[in-house]
């Protein structure tokens, strides 16, 4: 087996590393800190599985993913955020991941990911599951999000946790006129007008 990690902070890496060597037959666990070093990685190596974090400076995770699974589809993918499950799971696994863990889950389940994952299934918490079954019981306000790309969607969580464009754009490693251009595109999608309106939109769909 075969196994990419890429996250950008090295003691999440080493943590990863430390864990997945415990699993039988692994035979190459290598390592990046963005999702561009990840791609060049996969152009020269093969790789069974790869751990991919969902916030990364630059392309965001979700945006890596998509191009993962248009370039190496067979390449299987599962997802490791600080997020809530709710906020990127359903997306993550309707773009074409495998599974999605958040990074306080015990190794114990990170190993058990990885094995359902490399034998070709999907790999989803119980708390997950029930975060599904609320979603497809949700109704059509809910959609209005999930017009959102990839990119806006992030942008729109962090606007609607109160950041700044200046802030996100720091940590989006993009200017603040990208952001502010995103911004107009999110509330025109959503039809609002206000950031106060997007957070109470967020929060009424545990969002944040």
């Amino acid at each position: 087996m075969k196994i990419l990690i890429c996250d950008d902070h090295k003691i999440v890496r080493d943590g990863l590393k430390q864990i997945l060597r415990q699993l039988p037959g692994v035979a190459l666990i290598e390592e990046a800190g963005n999702g561009d070093d990840a791609l060049n990685l996969l152009k020269k190596e093969v790789f069974d599985i790869v751990l991919l974090d969902i916030s990364l400076p630059g392309k965001s995770g979700l945006e890596i993913l998509q191009s993962v699974k248009t370039k190496w589809p067979s390449t299987n993918v599962l997802m490791l955020s600080m997020h809530p499950q709710e906020q990127y799971a359903i997306r993550a696994l309707n773009l074409g991941a495998s599974g999605y863990l958040t990074k306080d889950t015990a190794s114990e389940e990170l190993l058990m990911a990885v094995k359902r994952v490399s034998d070709g299934g999907k790999y989803i918490s119980y708390s997950l599951a029930e975060s599904l079954a609320i979603h497809l019981d949700k109704d059509k306000y809910r959609q209005k999000h999930e017009l959102l790309s990839c990119r806006e969607f992030e942008i729109m969580i962090k606007l609607a946790n109160g950041l700044s464009l200046q802030v996100i754009a720091n940590e989006l490693c993009i200017s603040d006129k990208t952001v502010s251009t995103y911004r107009s595109r999110i509330m025109e999608k959503m039809d609002l007008n206000k950031n106060t309106e997007l957070t109470r939109y967020c929060m009424e769909n545990n969002l944040i």
